[in-house]
Formats: structure tokens, C-alpha cells, sequence
């Protein structure tokens, strides 16, 4: 038991491992290969690559705030909530593969883009999605990793709460 306990936990550090490494691997090559607002296109208009750097959270919100405000609040309490959810996610046997799938992609991405204001100050953002009905802004590999991973536990939390309860006889 305390084995399938320690390749489980294994398995949960390798996906965040690889989940971060290629959010940092792709900003890497973004900061070093493409100038700032440079617009190239991956897909015709449907996807294309500007490089960006992000000194808010998302859609550039707090990026005007002072710098001690800015390190507490997008570094030191993301931090130490993503430090819960690790704790959590590594001692709760009562997590389905998926719901562990999805705290992974979240803390992941999350992480990701905290290295950045760590090492940065920002965050290097470079996609962009306009397929008519559906735009983005500007985001990164971590974006799309929390983002897919709020969708699957929205998803698991939803299943859970309206799967049919057995019968039972009184």
C-alpha cells in the first residue's frame, strides 16, 4: 500500500514537473526569439505568436500596484495557497485520478507564472486565439494549463455532486 502511495505521489510530481517545464521551455524560447509585439502567425489570424510581458495577473489586472503589494499578492499568497494544495493533493486518498489531474494543471500553470515574477517581474504571454466566436487575449502555456484544469474539476465536481445515490432498503 505505502508503494502505490509513493508511485502516486511520483506520478503527481512528474505531471507538475513537466507541466511547469514546458510553460518555462516555451517562455524561454518566446523571450529569446521573438521581439516584443512582433506578430507571427502559427495558423493564419486563428492563432498567432506576439510576445508580451504581463506585470498583472489576469487581463493585466494589478499591474499598476506599488512593488511590495505586487510581491505579496501575486507571489507570496499564491505561494502559500499552492503550498496547501500540494499538501493537499499528496496526502488525500480520496481524490479521483481526474480531480488530481486538474489540481495538477492548476498548480502547475500557477507555479509557472510565479517563476516569472520571481526571475522577471512578469509574465511572458505570446498566444493568441481569434476563432470568430471565441477570442482570447494574449496568454502562455500556464494560462491554458489552469484554465483546462478549473474546466476539469468544474467538471468532476459537477459529476460528483449529481451522480445517482444507490437505492437502499429500509
Amino acid at each position: 500500500m505505502k508503494n502505490a502511495r509513493n508511485i502516486r505521489n511520483l506520478l503527481i510530481l512528474l505531471l507538475l514537473v513537466i507541466n511547469i517545464g514546458c510553460d518555462q521551455v516555451s517562455k524561454n524560447i518566446v523571450r529569446h526569439t521573438i521581439d516584443y509585439n512582433e506578430r507571427i502567425s502559427v495558423m493564419g489570424r486563428y492563432v498567432t505568436l506576439t510576445k508580451v510581458e504581463n506585470t498583472g495577473a489576469f487581463l493585466s489586472l494589478g499591474n499598476h500596484m506599488p512593488r511590495i503589494a505586487y510581491k505579496f499578492i501575486m507571489i507570496i499568497i499564491p505561494l502559500i495557497v499552492l503550498g496547501f494544495v500540494l499538501y493537499y493533493l499528496l496526502v488525500s486518498t480520496q481524490l479521483s485520478k481526474w480531480m488530481i489531474v486538474g489540481i495538477c494543471l492548476v498548480a502547475g500553470g500557477g507555479l509557472g507564472n510565479i517563476i516569472d515574477r520571481i526571475l522577471y517581474g512578469s509574465v511572458t504571454d505570446f498566444l493568441h486565439f481569434d476563432f470568430v466566436l471565441f477570442r482570447t487575449g494574449i496568454v502562455n502555456l500556464a494560462d491554458i494549463s489552469v484554465t483546462t484544469g478549473f474546466f476539469i474539476l468544474i467538471y468532476e465536481l459537477y459529476l460528483k455532486r449529481n451522480k445517482p445515490k444507490p437505492a437502499t432498503i429500509d
